[in-house]
């Protein structure tokens, strides 16, 4: 008999859990066939105007729970979650960046989206690249959120040498171990350790809920992580024909780091300074990419911002976006 309890037990924890959370953000969700057996979940926050569709990368489109809400206030704004992610379907197939694309224009086209801005974040860049170049007369405008990357680039193509980490000050090379013990919990450690904090309903998209209310395990495949980093392309920038607004993070400034971080010698020191450099290297030669291809791109750059700069840096995403897209035709 015990052993029948202890089960039912958690059960109804799970049960009391699950339906005490309710996800904040007003959204609808809907889903979007893009193939047989695929479809894709669809969030619309509402409002009124031109479309814009976020994108995510490794993440759902519940990551932009928070931060849709104040671009619904002057657009209608969609969010897309991909496949093998949250809600959307997990085939065996089909994460590569032209297939994602791909993916992307089914969901334009079943919604009847007319000139629609594109934002994306992280690999989400590799949908706007794509798309803008590909078809350009379905697509109003695109937004890169610090995604204006080449991805088979290698640390050697910068032209830099690597920090060695070992040397760094021990404030880089130490983090606190994640707490895992609540979905608020682990938001709290984030926001302690990272600055930014992703919204309680992406954790529940990407972590299973334990029957305490702890946080289980991750969600998302190796497998699907794995055939989307091999299913990517070199942006072709010089294709795209449609206009464009870059928001690129750019280290501290030295100093600040050196202020925050306190290294102890000369050796700790240097090797801060050349991470800093690293880091430098990697923002300009994406933004030298950019440029080369879309000469009349605007990037706004972010010193000291979260690489998730919709989390970080919302009130200047709005802002600059509202201005670009209001130079749309």
């Amino acid at each position: 008999m015990k052993m029948f309890i202890a089960p039912m037990a958690c059960l109804a924890l799970y049960a009391q859990e699950s339906k005490t959370w309710q996800d904040p953000s007003n959204h609808r969700v809907q889903f979007v066939t893009v193939e047989e057996g695929v479809q894709l979940e669809v969030l619309d926050w509402g409002g009124t105007g031109r479309p814009v569709v976020l994108l995510a990368g490794y993440l759902t489109a519940h990551a932009y729970d928070e931060f849709a809400p104040k671009l619904a206030e002057s657009y209608h704004v969609y969010g897309i979650t991909r496949r093998g992610f949250g809600a959307s379907s997990r085939p065996e197939s089909g994460y590569t960046a032209q297939r994602s694309a791909n993916d992307v224009l089914q969901v334009l086209d079943a919604l009847k989206l007319v000139k629609p801005v594109l934002a994306g974040h992280s690999f989400g860049g590799q949908d706007l690249s794509t798309l803008g170049g590909q078809h350009p007369e379905r697509i109003g405008g695109l937004v890169y959120l610090n995604s204006a990357e080449d991805p088979t680039l290698s640390l050697a193509d910068y032209g830099v040498k690597p920090a060695d980490g070992s040397k760094l000050p021990a404030a880089m090379r130490e983090s606190p171990s994640p707490d895992f013990s609540s979905y608020p919990a682990y938001r709290a450690w984030q926001l302690r350790v990272h600055g930014v904090a992703f919204p309680e309903s992406e954790l529940r998209q990407m972590y299973a809920a334990n029957p305490d209310g702890s946080m289980g395990r991750y969600l998302v495949s190796r497998n699907v992580r794995d055939d989307m980093f091999a299913g990517i392309r070199k942006p072709n920038y010089a294709s795209i024909s449609v206009p464009v607004l870059a928001f690129l993070v750019l280290p501290r400034p030295v100093e600040e780091q050196v202020k925050r971080f306190g290294p102890q010698n000369d050796e700790e020191r240097a090797a801060l300074e050349q991470r800093y450099a690293v880091d430098v290297a990697i923002a300009r030669r994406h933004e030298r990419d950019l440029r080369s291809g879309v000469p009349t791109a605007r990037v706004v750059e972010l010193p000291g911002a979260n690489f998730y700069v919709f989390l970080s840096s919302g009130t200047v995403l709005v802002r600059e976006m509202r201005t670009f897209i209001a130079g749309l035709r």
